[in-house]
């Protein structure tokens, strides 16, 4: 919390790491079970990053995706986003598409909406080998 008050001091909002800070802090109070404060502090790394950097920019498809998996209510258009924009923005063989069709996967999981999960699951399971066989000592 100290970090996040300099920073906020320091940059006074205007640079991309104080956004680093409030999802790095949101992603602490996650695992302590205060979920309040974590979509708070989500939802402002993701107005911070989108006020200051260009809307398709990777750290903001970073901070939908995390919003996103807090959000189940609102969490298919995030993941939808975010997933829409990884793919635009990366190389078609990069770990965060197969973790985003995952997330957005997962989500159709947890809501009983099997038949949209399973092909997207499978879409990550073969991108997740495809990498391994390109960077096999990961």
């Amino acid at each position: 919390m100290q970090a996040l008050g300099q920073r906020k001091r320091l940059l006074v909002e205007k640079h991309p790491s104080g956004a680093t800070s409030l999802n790095n802090l949101a992603g602490l109070y996650y695992y302590q079970g205060r979920y309040d404060q974590v979509e708070e502090l989500l939802g402002e790394a993701l107005g911070q990053r989108k006020r200051l950097l260009v809307e398709k920019h990777s750290p903001v498809v970073t901070s939908l995706n995390n919003l996103a998996e807090l959000c189940y209510d609102q969490g298919e258009e995030l993941l939808v986003e975010a997933l829409g924009q990884r793919k635009r923005l990366l190389v078609e063989k990069h770990p965060s598409i197969a973790i985003s069709l995952n997330n957005l996967a997962s989500l159709y999981d947890f809501l009983g909406r099997h038949d949209e999960a399973e092909p997207l699951y499978l879409q990550a399971l073969v991108l997740f080998k495809d990498l391994l066989e390109i960077y096999p000592e990961c």
